[in-house]
């Protein structure tokens, strides 16, 4: 199952075909690697050395200065470790160092979390619970992150085995926290047999990635075919702040450069890459529809 730094980095590539820009890459060459507060990094080579962002890992880190002669780059102190809202970190000697990231991996998580939490409700995750059933007993608590039930069933005495749906009960998603100790109740009207298991499949909002190797259908709950959705989706994203990136002060430049990449060319592809984003949304509801269609139940 891909995890949450393999589709970072299928965003990535499908990203730099658009951009067209690769971005430049060695490795730290500090000895044992560095720690949290280390403000000097040394690299593994000496070209395009220049003040900036650099990214090590998931940290980016702001360069101040530089020695080309030692491949050293110095971390402005104060604010330089951990710029930009990323955790400063310690890193081990070779780990990979992007300068001036063009889309850094914490923004591209982002993204994908972003995307993640824009799918409901076209796009839920499914998730099941099971209780014994008291004949005293109307109403069960359900996890706070139910939305609806989507089926509901009983296990029957005897060799069958047989789970028997449940025709007859209400979900209640504003129930008193006070007494349930939950938002979320199932309220049920059949006549069950006191001491069966009780299974309920209820739909829920798709939970967010944070840990790179956070495996996706596990976490989020989503169908592994949602994969590529949250690709586009990210790179959509992502994509509509090139433009910005392209402007250049150089009228001449900027002129040669027009011609053979139009200064809307990302928002194009921006709108390109959302549209194969609608078009997959899409198929995926359908998809996740007849697999869990609208079941006909009575609330009394």
């Amino acid at each position: 199952m891909p995890t949450l730094n393999q589709m970072v980095d299928e965003v990535r590539s499908n990203l730099a075909g658009y951009t067209l820009r690769q971005d430049r890459i060695s490795y730290l060459a500090n000895t044992g690697g560095i720690n949290t507060t280390d403000l000097e990094i040394k690299i593994g080579s000496s070209a395009n050395l220049a003040k900036g962002i650099i990214e090590i890992d998931e940290e980016l880190i702001w360069v101040d200065s530089f020695d080309k002669a030692t491949t050293t780059l110095n971390v402005i102190p104060g604010f330089g470790r951990g710029y930009q809202g990323t955790t400063a970190s310690p890193h081990t000697e070779y780990s990979q160092v992007t300068l001036t990231p063009t889309f850094p991996r914490t923004v591209i998580k982002q993204a994908i979390n972003d995307t993640i939490n824009s799918l409901y409700p076209k796009l839920f995750a499914t998730f099941s619970t099971v209780f014994t059933f008291n004949a005293a007993q109307v109403t069960y608590p359900l996890p706070d992150d139910a939305r609806d039930a989507l089926f509901v069933s009983w296990q029957t005495t005897g060799p069958s085995r047989e789970w028997l749906p449940v025709n007859r009960w209400r979900i209640d998603r504003m129930a008193n926290v006070a007494t349930f100790n939950t938002t979320a109740t199932l309220n049920l009207y059949e006549k069950i047999q006191p001491g069966r298991k009780v299974q309920c499949w209820y739909s829920a909002l798709p939970v967010t990635l944070t840990n790179g190797t956070d495996d996706f259908v596990e976490v989020t709950g989503l169908p592994e075919s949602c994969r590529d959705v949250i690709i586009y989706g990210a790179a959509y994203r992502l994509l509509s702040y090139v433009d910005t990136g392209r402007i250049n002060l150089t009228s001449a430049e900027a002129d040669l450069a027009d011609t053979k990449l139009p200064s809307n060319s990302g928002a194009s592809a921006s709108k390109y890459v959302y549209a194969l984003f609608q078009q997959r949304l899409s198929e995926e509801s359908t998809k996740l529809q007849d697999r869990y269609p609208i079941r006909v139940h009575y609330t009394r």
